[in-house]
C-alpha cells in the first residue's frame, strides 16, 4: 500500500461540508450512507437523485423550478439537464452583498486593492447597465484579453448577469493565439488592458490588443483598463474607451439578472491548440455553476470564512473555477505576475500576509520550489493554511512527501484532475478521507469514472484509460462552428461509443480507492509495444538533484519506437556520461528497463501549454518532421526552436 501522509481528525470530518451533505442525502432518500465511498457509489448509480440533492444543498437561486433533473442519461452526448429551470449564473455568484472582502488583489509591483461583496455588486451593476446600452443581449459573446485583475472578474460577472456568453484569454498570450481563439466566436465587446507586469517589468499589450481588435469585425466596443499606466493612450484601438469612462455615472443602479434556461451557453473555453486551431468548447451556465459549487463546497470543503487563492490566469479553467468561490461567500485572492518574484518565497509570503486557507498551484510549481530546497513551513507563518489544491499535471510521490515535510504536516493535500473540457474534475479530493503519497484521493462525486484496459474493460491496480461512463452537467453542449457535432464526438466518443474517453492514463487502486496519473494517453510511449506513461519517467528523473525538468517522447525507429528523454539541467550541471548512466540506472531500478531512454539530450527549456502541461506532442511532431501548428498556444513557444535545431542529432543512432 502507498504511504499514508495525512488523515483527517474526527473534528475535521464532523465539520466537513461533505458530512453535512451525506446527512442531507440520508434524510431526503431514507438512506444510511456513512462514508465517502458509499456516497460515491450512490452518486454514480443514482445520478438524477444526486444532482437534485446538490441543487438543493447549493441553494441554487432560480426564478423558475426545473421540471425534471435530466431527460435521458442514455443520450451521451446530447443529454439535457434541468429542463424548465430559469436562472442566472452571476446572480448565484453575487448572492452575498455584505462588507466582507470578495477580492484581494496583489501584483508583483506591490500594487494592491480590496473590494467588498457590496462594492462588487454595485460595480457589476454599473458595468452591466453600460453593456446593455451598447447592445449586448443574451447569447452575445463578451470576451476578455486581460491580466488576472479584479476588472476581469467584474467583466465576466457583468456579461453573464445580462445573459452574454463569456470567454477570456490572458494578455501574456500572443496576439495571433488570442485571435485564433476569440476571433472564432465573434464577440460584440472586448475587455482588454494596456499591459501587465512580469518579473518586475511592465509589458505593453496595447499593440497586441490592436491586432486582435482589427481581426474581429463583430466588435462594437473595446473597453480598456489602465493596469500598467493610469490613463493609457488608446487612440490606436478602434471603438475603444477607458474602463472608468465607460462605467455608469450612477453609482448604485439596480442589478437586473437575465433569467435563462439552465443550458444557456455561459462560457466558451478553448482547447490548448497544440495540434491545430483551438477548439471552442461551449458549456452551460447552469452546468458550470452546479459543478463548481459541488467541487468547491464538497471536495474542497470551502466555507464563508475561507480565503482561497490559485496561481492562475484567465486563459485557464482554474480561473473560472476560482471565481465560483464567490457563490460560497469566500474571499478570493487574485495575483498577477511571476509567482517566484521577487524570490521563490513570494507566494508563501502571500499566504502568510493574507491568511490564505486554501492555496492552489500546479505540480510544476511544487517541483520548482522543491528543487530549490524551499522550506515554507520554517520560513513563513502558515498557521492559516489548511489545504493545498494541486492540478495541471501529475505530481510524483516525492512531491507529495515534500509538501508534508517542508510545508505542513496537518494539511489536506487535494490533488484534482479533470480539464478545460468539462470545466471541472473527474478526480478530486475530499476532507473526510486520507491522503496517500502519489494518489489523488478519489473519483469525483457523480462522475462515473472508470479505468479501461485496451479491450475497453474496467480494471484495477493496472494502468488504463480514464473514461467516464455517464454524462455530467458541465460537459460541453457543443463545439463552436461544429453544426453536425462531428468534432465533439470525435474528440471524446470516437473510441468507446457512449463513453467519454478523456485521454489520460490512470490507475485506480483497490486498496486505497485513490487514483494515480501516468500522463496523457496520446503521449504514452510504446517501445516494443509496451505502454509506458510519461509521468512514470518524470516521477523518477525529476527527483534527481541534477535535473530541473524533463520531457520524454517516442521516436519511430527501425520498425519500432525508441524513447528519447530531454532534460533541463539544474543550475551549474552538465550532462556527462556519468549523469546519463545515473538517469538510466534510476529508471531501470525504480521503474523498469523499458523506461530507460535510448537517448538523453540536454535542452535549455521544456515546452508547456498555458495550462502548464508538458507538450510532448509538439516535440514528437518536430522529431518526425511534422509541422507544429499554433505555437502561440504555448507558454514558452521560443523553446521549440532549440528542438528543431536538434533534428540531425536526434536522427543519429
Amino acid at each position: 500500500m502507498a504511504k499514508l501522509l495525512w488523515e483527517p481528525s474526527p473534528a475535521t470530518v464532523e465539520n466537513a461540508n461533505m458530512t453535512r451533505f451525506i446527512r442531507c442525502v440520508n434524510r431526503k432518500h431514507g438512506l444510511s450512507l456513512g462514508s465517502y465511498d458509499e456516497l460515491w457509489d450512490w452518486s454514480v448509480n443514482h445520478i438524477p437523485d444526486f444532482w437534485a440533492s446538490m441543487w438543493e444543498f447549493a441553494e441554487i437561486k432560480a426564478s423558475q423550478p426545473y421540471t425534471q433533473v435530466v431527460d435521458d442519461l442514455r443520450k451521451f452526448p446530447g443529454v439535457r439537464w434541468f429542463p424548465g429551470a430559469r436562472l442566472n449564473f452571476a446572480e448565484n455568484l453575487l448572492r452575498y452583498k455584505d462588507d466582507r472582502p470578495a477580492f484581494v488583489f496583489k501584483g508583483e509591483t506591490q500594487k494592491s486593492s480590496r473590494m467588498t461583496y457590496a462594492e462588487l455588486n454595485r460595480t457589476v451593476a454599473r458595468l452591466a447597465v453600460c453593456l446593455r446600452q451598447v447592445g449586448v443581449q443574451p447569447g452575445d459573446r463578451v470576451a476578455g484579453y486581460m491580466p488576472n485583475i479584479p476588472e476581469t472578474a467584474i467583466a465576466m460577472l457583468s456579461a453573464t448577469a445580462i445573459g452574454a456568453t463569456w470567454s477570456s484569454c490572458a494578455t501574456d498570450l500572443g496576439a495571433q493565439a488570442a485571435l485564433d481563439r476569440l476571433g472564432q466566436i465573434g464577440p460584440k465587446v472586448l475587455f482588454t488592458a494596456d499591459g501587465y507586469f512580469y518579473k518586475g517589468k511592465p509589458f505593453d499589450t496595447l499593440s497586441n490588443a490592436a491586432i486582435v481588435v482589427r481581426g474581429i469585425p463583430s466588435l462594437r466596443k473595446v473597453i480598456v483598463t489602465g493596469h500598467a499606466a493610469n490613463r493609457p493612450d488608446i487612440s490606436g484601438l478602434p471603438n475603444a474607451v477607458l474602463w472608468e469612462d465607460f462605467l455608469s455615472r450612477d453609482e448604485d443602479p439596480p442589478l437586473q439578472f437575465e433569467q435563462l434556461p439552465f443550458d444557456h451557453p455561459g462560457v466558451i473555453m478553448f482547447s490548448s491548440g497544440t495540434t491545430g486551431k483551438p477548439k471552442c468548447i461551449v458549456q452551460t451556465a447552469g452546468g458550470v455553476l452546479l459543478n463548481h459549487i459541488k467541487e468547491l463546497s464538497l471536495h474542497s470543503d470551502l466555507k464563508h470564512q475561507d480565503v482561497i487563492f490559485y496561481i492562475t490566469g484567465c486563459s485557464w479553467m482554474m480561473w473560472n473555477w476560482l471565481l465560483s468561490s464567490l457563490a460560497i461567500g469566500a474571499t478570493i485572492v487574485l495575483y498577477d505576475g511571476n509567482p517566484n518574484y521577487p524570490d521563490a518565497g513570494a507566494m508563501w509570503k502571500l499566504v502568510q500576509d493574507e491568511r490564505i486557507t486554501v492555496f492552489g498551484c500546479s505540480a510544476t510549481y511544487i517541483n520548482a520550489i522543491k528543487s530549490l530546497g524551499l522550506n515554507p513551513g520554517r520560513d513563513y507563518d502558515l498557521s492559516s493554511l489548511r489545504q493545498i489544491s494541486q492540478t495541471g499535471s501529475a505530481l510524483s510521490t516525492e512531491g507529495y512527501e515534500y509538501l508534508y515535510q517542508a510545508v505542513k504536516k496537518d494539511l489536506h493535500f487535494n490533488s484534482i484532475s479533470g480539464g478545460t473540457d468539462i470545466n471541472g474534475c473527474f478526480v478530486a479530493g475530499g476532507p473526510t478521507v486520507p491522503v496517500y503519497a502519489g494518489q489523488a484521493q478519489r473519483r469525483a462525486l457523480a462522475m462515473k469514472v472508470e479505468c479501461y484496459d485496451p479491450r475497453g474493460k474496467p480494471i484495477r491496480d493496472d494502468m488504463g484509460e480514464l473514461v467516464c461512463e455517464a454524462p455530467a452537467p458541465s460537459m460541453p453542449i457543443y463545439f463552436w462552428d461544429d453544426p453536425e457535432g462531428k468534432k465533439y464526438r470525435d474528440a471524446y466518443f470516437g473510441v468507446y461509443p457512449n463513453v467519454w474517453r478523456h485521454g489520460d492514463y490512470i490507475m485506480v487502486h483497490s486498496d486505497t480507492g485513490g487514483v494515480s496519473f501516468f500522463g496523457r494517453s496520446d503521449a504514452v510511449l510504446k517501445p516494443s509495444g509496451v505502454r509506458i506513461g510519461t509521468a512514470e519517467i518524470y516521477n523518477q528523473v525529476e527527483k534527481l538533484p541534477e535535473i530541473a525538468d524533463s520531457l520524454a517522447i517516442g521516436q519511430d525507429w527501425k520498425g519500432d519506437q525508441r524513447v528519447i528523454l530531454f532534460v533541463k539541467l539544474a543550475g551549474g550541471m552538465t550532462l556527462t556520461e556519468e549523469l546519463k548512466t545515473k538517469i538510466k540506472k534510476t529508471l531501470r531500478d525504480n521503474a523498469s528497463p523499458r523506461h530507460a531512454p535510448d537517448k538523453i539530450i540536454a535542452v535549455p527549456d521544456i515546452p508547456y501549454t498555458l495550462n502548464m502541461k508538458k507538450v510532448e506532442t509538439a516535440i514528437t511532431n518536430i522529431v518526425h518532421g511534422r509541422p507544429v501548428t499554433n505555437r502561440d498556444a504555448l507558454a514558452n513557444p521560443e523553446s521549440l526552436d532549440y528542438y528543431e535545431s536538434l533534428r540531425a542529432e536526434i536522427e543519429k543512432e
